[in-house]
């Protein structure tokens, strides 16, 4: 199978539904949730399969969701019924409640690192802010993109703030506080943003 069509060379690549210049911000969201799933992957590799068994199911799942969430934002058809759910939200959010019971408390900014899986954690988490903010810049041009894509992103950046600290935890090293910063999160919550 050859994986190269040179159809572009000029610049434009397609989606479901037409063809895009490769710079056009609907190709920079699902590329950005590409890199977001690249970097869970690579948080795979380092995850211990029996201290994390729990974790590594929830990331192949999140790989799966991220596909279909690319999928959706790649997809200008009329009618379309995207392939990411609610129930995928609603998970994130009951595993993010778990998570915050699981690790010490906080009250300030924690340095992202720690450990080399909770770092690469950090960094699918502001990957998946930036595709989230990319989402917001596209549904101003195009309002039909499903709402599950924007609440999916929002949630999953927020799993993985809360993932990276239990990652750590487990493996019993301690998240480094920010020095400089005020108490900005209570009874173990984020601040809502």
């Amino acid at each position: 199978m050859r994986i190269y069509t040179r159809t572009g060379d000029k610049g434009q690549t397609s989606i479901i539904g037409g063809r895009v210049d490769k710079d056009d911000v609907r190709v920079e969201a699902y590329g950005t949730v590409d890199e977001v799933n690249c970097f869970v992957g690579q948080a795979i590799t380092e995850l211990d399969t029996e201290l994390f068994k729990d974790v590594l199911e929830d990331l192949e799942k999140i790989q799966h969701e991220l596909f279909d969430c690319g999928g959706d934002l790649a997809n200008v058809m009329k009618n379309r019924e995207p392939k990411l759910t609610e129930e995928a939200v609603t998970y994130l959010e009951c595993k993010i409640d778990e998570f915050i019971k699981e690790a010490p408390e906080l009250e300030r900014f924690i340095l992202p690192g720690g450990t080399k899986p909770s770092a690469s954690i950090h960094i699918a988490r502001t990957v998946t802010r930036r595709a989230e903010r990319l989402v917001v810049t596209l549904v101003k041009e195009d309002p039909t993109v499903p709402v599950v894509c924007r609440q999916y992103l929002n949630r999953l950046s927020d799993y993985f703030f809360a993932l990276a600290r239990v990652i750590n935890f487990r493996l019993n090293v301690k998240d480094v506080e920010y020095v400089r910063s005020a108490k900005v999160f209570r009874e173990g919550k984020r601040k809502e943003d």
